[in-house]
Formats: C-alpha cells, structure tokens, sequence
C-alpha cells in the first residue's frame, strides 16, 4: 500500500526464507507531509455578506409654491409629526436595548445553571471551542469548528460529551492522524482534533500517530486534556533523509510532552516504513542487505538520540522510543535499537480471501515480527502497528485483491474474525484505520483513501462494532 510519502514506485514482492514471495506490505500511512485535498475548513461555517451600500436614487423636482398660508401650516404640521415620528422611534429603540439586556441576563443564568449537567467524562474547560446545537435540547452544543457529530450536555465543557450507544471500547489500539497536518498545508482546527478524541476514546484506550507536523502532538494531548477521556498516544516522528524536519519535529514532540506531562504518553515511534522506502527506491526489497542494514543503523542512532532527549528532560517515568516498518522489513538488527517494534501487515496486500484474512495476518505477525524480536538479547514488545481492509475502490481495477472485493461488508468479516479474538490471544495491534481520508483517494487513487472505520467526516459506516474487552 502506498504510503502517504510517496516513493514514486510501485508495490514489490519479498521473498521468505523459504523461497515464497511475500507481497510487499506498503502502509496505508497518514502522512503529516503529504498534501491534503481536504480543506481546513471543511467542518468549519464560512459566513459571506453581501456588501454594497442600498441607496434611493430619487428623482423629487422642486417648484416653486410661493409664500402660501395653507402651505405654512401644512409645514407646521408636518414638523409636528416628524417630532412624533422621532419620539416614537426612540421609544422603540429603549424597548429594544432593554429586551436585549434583559436576555442577555437570562441567558447567562441559564447557561450558569445547566454547568452543573452530568458527563461521560468528568469536567473540563471547553472555552469558545464549543457552540449551542440549532434545534437540539435545550443547553446541549457542539465543538465549535467541529464536523457536530459529538452532543455535549453542557456547551462549555467538552468532558459533557453524550457516548453513542454503537460504538464499543473493543479495540487494542487505533491509527490515527488528524485532518490536515500535511506540510505545507497545515490546517488543524483543534476542536476537530478533540472530536475526533472523544470518538476514538469510545472504540480504544490508545491511538498511535505518524508525525509531529503542524503541532498535531500538542493538538491530540489537547483535545484529551478537554475531554477528560481516557486515551494514551504513541507520538510519532516521521523520519526521511532530511535531518532538519527530524530535528523539527523531535523539538515539537518534546514541547508537547513538557507541557502535557507523561500521562497519556506510551512511546514515541521514530520512523514510519522508513526501511521499505529507502529499499523501494533503490529497486531493492532484502531487509538485511548492506542498503537496508544502512537505513536500520540511521534509524538506530535517531531513535538513541531521542531517547536521550527525551530522557534529558527529567521526567517522572521513562517514555520507550521505537519505530514501525513494514511487517516484512523487521529484523533482529533494527530491534536492537529500539524499545518497541511496530510492523504494518495488511491481508489486502498479500491478496488473501476475506475469509483467511484474519488468520493469515496473525500467522504473518508470528513469523516476520514476533521472531525476530525473540531473536535479540533485549526482547522488545512488538505490536501490529497497521491491519484492516478497505471499503471501496475508486477504480475498477483495484477493487479487489483477487479473491475478495473491497467493501464494508468485508471490513465487517475481518472486524468480526480478527479484534476479539486477537484480544483475546494477547496480540496487540492498532487497527487501520479511524477515517477515510479524501486526500489519498486524490493522490493516489485505488482504495488508497477508504480503509476509514467512519467516513471522512466522521458518520459510523454501515458496521456494527464488535464488543469485547481488551488489555
């Protein structure tokens, strides 16, 4: 799957040690550099006026009445109604002003008393990011900026949130990326971030993300710190050649975790299938060759020194600093450097039947990824950092993988097939993924854009989401 910093090149086929090819498992990545086709203001109101001045263009003649006693008092008079006229006006205008005042007044009291309202989530200051709901119950509102898919009881307080009874905290983890925090678009509107916070806190206790561009750390802490949810995120930095946006967004990354403490913090992944790129543009696909040994030891010595500047800001608990690849580029050499190991394995690619694929993913995580961690002296936790399946296509020829179609029915089998019971055998993994995301679709076409579990703006696909607990 292509990712979303593109390498120009087409998918590419492994071979195992067995001799078998192994598709190349591309991730379906959100990338904070590539260009977004969604607007920043695509949930947000846009107000317009008509401006111009209105003007009587009157064509009134003057003649020429003479000294006219009749006309003298018809002056009179007329004098006397325009004093009239002006002191019933303003009359009207003090009732106004009192009206206004008086509602103003009411408001704030009611708007003092509905503060006391029930939440699912404890209480928060949700300042002018939120708005009253037209037509809604009375003292209910919305996120100001937001898509309005989440009620809040109280319109000040984003923890006041009302659940929907169709989603169900089953899953290990999510991926996630807010909208609009590609380079150099970024647009994030922060009540959009805390939406999608307070939507991901129902599905999952922990989301991973793949950048630290356009201050989506800081967004994502944000938005949990105004809800009061109860999510943990790995922050993420995405790694290329150019060591300035490294050192960008390691600084971001560190200025989020200073401000918002360590609590909701799991790790910090450096590197996103930065090994399959690097390999892919050189027509190459062996991990262990000298070319993918190379990028293996880059990717070791900046997570060693993030680690070391995270560890230099004295915090109260060590944060792990890993990174994630595809599924078939893990190798014991690249976990020798890293406290987690995250790997992408998407069943779509490897053109498995829907009805296999859950099983076929679980397989492949065991022998590409949990082996080689096992295969170290340091052992670290490996997880699924990617799995899921698309639901639809934008073109004829990729909407299947072969055997299977993308669909939601689909999604639903493999939702079915691989979150409980993967739960339940202790595999972690974050599912692929929370949205779909248009900008893909644009770019690069195919299913590229619709692995999303909701749409793009954020209505619950044709799912039923399965229920069970999760560690």
């Amino acid at each position: 799957m292509r990712g979303a910093y593109p390498s120009g090149s087409d998918r590419s086929p492994f071979a195992d040690p067995s001799g078998d090819l192994v598709p190349q498992f591309d991730s379906q990545m959100h990338s904070p550099l590539g260009r977004g086709a969604e607007s920043g203001a695509m949930y947000g109101e846009r107000f317009g006026g008509a401006g111009g001045n209105g003007g009587a263009g009157g064509g009134y003649r003057n003649y020429d009445t003479g000294n006219s006693e009749w006309l003298e008092k018809q002056q009179a008079s007329s004098k006397r109604n325009k004093m009239l006229i002006i002191v019933g006006i303003l009359v009207v205008v003090i009732a106004v002003v009192a009206g206004i005042v008086a509602g103003v007044v009411i408001s704030k009291h009611n708007s003092s008393s509905s503060s006391s309202g029930t939440s699912s989530g404890g209480s928060s200051s949700g300042g002018s990011n939120t708005e009253s709901s037209g037509g809604g119950t009375a003292g209910q509102g919305v996120l100001r900026g937001s898509a309005g898919v989440v009620q809040l009881t109280d319109p000040n307080d984003a923890s006041t949130y009302i659940k929907d009874p169709r989603l169900k905290n089953s899953f290990y983890g999510f991926a996630y990326t807010p909208m609009n925090v590609q380079l150099p678009w970024c647009g994030a509107v922060q009540a959009n971030v805390t939406e999608d916070v307070i939507l991901l806190s129902q599905l999952t206790t922990r989301i991973r993300l793949y950048g630290a561009d356009c201050n989506q750390s800081a967004l994502v802490l944000e938005g949990i710190q105004q809800s009061k949810v109860n999510l943990s995120v790995y922050l993420a930095i995405y790694v290329t050649d150019n060591t300035t946006s490294y050192e960008e967004q390691k600084q971001k990354v560190l200025d989020a975790i200073t401000t918002y403490g360590v609590d909701h913090v799991e790790g910090v992944a450096v590197g996103n299938e930065f090994i399959l790129n690097n390999l892919t543009d050189l027509n190459l696909s062996d991990p262990n060759s000298t070319a993918g040994i190379s990028a293996a030891d880059y990717l070791i010595s900046l997570m060693a020194d993030t680690r070391q500047s995270i560890q230099a800001l004295g915090l109260s608990k060590t944060i792990p600093v890993g990174t994630a690849d595809a599924g078939s580029m893990i190798t014991p050499h690249l976990l020798t450097g890293a406290d987690f190991g995250m790997a992408n394995v998407h069943p779509w690619f490897g053109n498995v039947a829907i009805d296999q694929a859950a099983g076929w993913t679980y397989d492949f995580f065991e022998d590409f990824d949990v082996a080689p961690s096992l295969a170290t002296t340091n052992k670290p936790p490996v997880s699924i950092a990617e799995t899921g399946w698309p639901t639809a296509s934008s073109s004829v020829a990729d909407e299947t993988d072969g055997p299977s179609t993308a669909s939601v029915a689909n999604l639903q089998t493999f939702m079915n097939d691989f979150v409980c019971p993967s739960n339940q055998n202790g595999t972690q993994y974050f599912f692929f993924e929370y949205f779909d995301e248009p900008w893909k679709d644009a770019e690069f076409g195919g299913v590229e854009g619709w692995w999303g579990v909701f749409t793009s703006n954020k209505q619950l696909k044709n799912l039923t989401i399965p229920d069970c607990t999760h560690s």
